[in-house]
């Protein structure tokens, strides 16, 4: 591979990222954006666009395995910014705030035919995360051991399923509600 291939397969790598980034915003703010409006935004051409991701699914599709691989991909710097329980906290905070922040990436998922595909495609990732998370807390023993991740990842569910009030209280309550689910996976005594 020639120099003038590398900086073109760079190029092309920050174009798809953009885009990716881009389209988030863009159907946080409306799950129904054409991608026209996303490559206007993006300020690439629709060729450029359909390069990459050749229809609006793919580019749904995409938008969200990238979404979950960067929340993935957090685990170990969110363990060594905190101790393993907040590290916990914060975590799920993040993958709650990811979905309401992109409620129209949600719509325009569920439109999408190969959901089930993508979203099974990352479950095992997700969990493996959750794993992860769960096996730094048992070893400095603030929570019980012997946690499915799979089960503490559908309990955690509560965070983005529990829709937003006007208010903003969203906050507060997943505090709280956190709070008791937490409780109930700590070890006896702490």
């Amino acid at each position: 591979m020639t120099g003038t291939d590398a900086r073109r397969r760079a190029d092309a790598l920050r174009n798809r990222e953009h885009i990716l980034r881009v389209a988030r915003d863009t159907f946080a703010e409306s799950g129904t954006a054409s991608l026209n409006t996303i490559a206007k935004r993006a300020g690439v051409g629709a060729g450029t666009l359909y390069r990459h991701f050749p229809s609006r699914e793919a580019l749904v599709l995409a938008v969200y395995r990238h979404d979950v691989q960067r929340l993935i991909d957090s685990v170990d710097d969110v363990l060594a910014a905190h101790c393993p329980l907040e590290a916990f906290r914060t975590w799920f905070t993040a993958v709650a705030d990811c979905v309401r922040d992109r409620h129209g990436l949600g719509e325009a998922l569920h439109g999408a035919a190969a959901q089930d595909t993508v979203v099974h495609e990352t479950r095992g990732r997700v969990v493996g995360a959750v794993g992860t998370l769960l096996r730094a807390c048992e070893a400095d023993g603030s929570v019980r051991p012997g946690l499915a991740p799979e089960d503490v990842l559908l309990l955690m569910g509560f965070l983005w399923r529990v829709g937003g009030d006007t208010l903003g209280r969203e906050r507060d309550r997943d505090r709280r509600v956190t709070d008791l689910v937490v409780n109930g996976l700590r070890t006896a005594g702490r």
